[in-house]
């Protein structure tokens, strides 16, 4: 399994990427459920997960960047 690309998220739309960043906390919230109950199979899909999450967030803070832009230029 590959690491998901940035270039995916950022054609999500405002709404899809609320869901997905919602969607990937919750399994990161249970993967650390599992792993604390010794129940955990991959542990490599935190790093997947994380990273996920790191370019959702990045997204989300860019285009909130772009909106305040583009108030302070009218």
């Amino acid at each position: 399994m590959s690491l998901p690309k940035i270039s995916e998220a950022r054609q999500l739309s405002d709404i899809q990427l609320s869901e997905e960043i919602v969607t990937v906390k919750r399994k990161l919230f249970q993967l650390r459920l599992q792993k604390a109950t010794r129940q955990l199979e991959k542990p490599h899909e935190f790093k997947h997960f994380r990273h996920r999450l790191a370019q959702l967030l990045t997204v989300e803070v860019e285009r909130g960047q772009a909106g305040v832009q583009s108030t302070n230029q009218e």
